[in-house]
């Protein structure tokens, strides 16, 4: 209720002790919203609350040293459009501390430079954890605990690692006649630096027909390939021994083709290409149908080891083994040996077949 309303229904005297009361309610809030209410100002009199009409005229330039408790009483809404600068000396109400101190001014604050107020960084306090400690003062290479200066943890690209895999151990049968085979590849060294021994031959009646041995060193240039670089030496009975150097590539093609190309320079300019390739078709987790093709290009005619220019020889094979383990598997399959150009005519000419059918039987095994 307002004022007015209330004095119809109150007496004289009640409405005397009510205004009172309401006096001194104001008092009170008064002092308690402002410290300097109660202190003196000028010649000991207090200063005028201003109101929105005393507002209107003040020159905001003057207003710099004002007293704060003579902007009290303003209303804020008027004063949206004094510069903050403006008020710097105005009187700043002291703020007291927990212990009864008075805290410095709020110009102080405002006056800090906030570029020194780094959140990350600096020095470590004097009583910060040793990050090298341990729980109970242990230290890290220290005491009884340490380690020594050998390092315990040793990557696994970081060791020497070897392999052998017999691909092929064979016996295969064509023609009436019979014969043993064998491809394999050893490798000593780590994931990215490895030597490698591949030997291939051909043997039968008790003598080697045909061998092909190759000393590389592998280095890993991508994920799954290998470049290999060194020496190749074919022997045989009955036919001259040829040394080449080579170079070439073997990995892992996608779809999970397994390839092997090698190009070879002999002497006298002789020059060579061998490719193979062959794919794993997983029948079941053991029972595995192994694909082959292979293929050897020469540049020039060798008569005296039966081989023409061009394309020389190639054959296509299909191989099923079961793997009673990943490192033992027997296999059977059919593979077709061919010769092209020159060298068949050569073949011929010896009395021999351009080309045959071979059933073969045989194990692979890997260490």
């Amino acid at each position: 209720m307002k004022p007015a309303e209330l004095s119809i229904f109150m007496p004289g005297y009640k409405k005397t002790v009510l205004a009172m009361a309401l006096a001194l309610g104001a008092i009170g809030a008064a002092f308690a919203q402002d410290p300097h209410a109660g202190h003196a100002h000028g010649h000991g009199q207090q200063a005028a609350p201003a109101t929105p009409a005393t507002m209107q005229g003040v020159d905001h330039s003057q207003m710099q040293d004002m007293d704060h408790s003579q902007m009290q009483g303003m209303d804020h809404s008027q004063m949206q459009g004094i510069d903050h600068g403006q008020v710097q000396g105005m009187d700043q109400p002291e703020i007291q501390t927990m212990d009864g101190a008075n805290a410095p001014p709020q110009e102080s604050a405002a006056a800090m430079d906030h570029g020194d107020m780094k959140m990350q960084g600096g020095s470590a306090p004097p009583d910060a954890r040793d990050p090298h400690a341990y729980s109970g003062g242990y230290q890290l290479g220290v005491g009884q605990y340490a380690l020594g200066d050998k390092r315990q943890l040793v990557m696994a690209d970081e060791h020497l690692f070897a392999s052998v895999l017999v691909d092929r151990l064979e016996w295969a049968h064509a023609n009436g006649h019979n014969a043993a085979a064998y491809e394999a590849q050893a490798w000593f060294g780590n994931s990215f630096d490895k030597l490698v021994l591949k030997a291939e031959g051909e043997a039968s009646r008790g003598k080697l027909h045909e061998a092909r041995t190759e000393l590389l060193w592998g280095h890993a240039v991508a994920s799954y390939w290998d470049t290999q670089l060194g020496l190749r030496n074919d022997a045989g009975s009955g036919r001259p021994a040829r040394n080449w150097l080579a170079f070439g590539v073997q990995g892992l093609a996608p779809y999970w083709f397994e390839v092997d190309a090698t190009a070879y320079v002999g002497t006298s300019g002789r020059t060579a290409l061998r490719l193979s390739a062959e794919y794993e078709l997983l029948l079941t987790q053991r029972l595995i149908l192994q694909p082959r093709i292979e293929a050897n290009l020469y540049g020039k005619n060798d008569p005296e080891a039966g081989i023409g220019s061009g394309l020389s020889n190639g054959a296509v094979g299909l191989r099923l083994r079961y793997e009673f383990s990943r490192q033992f598997a027997p296999y059977i399959g059919v593979e077709r040996y061919q010769t092209f150009g020159n060298t068949a005519d050569m073949v011929r000419t010896a009395g021999g077949k351009s080309g045959e059918t071979r059933f073969v039987a045989g194990v692979r095994v890997w260490f």
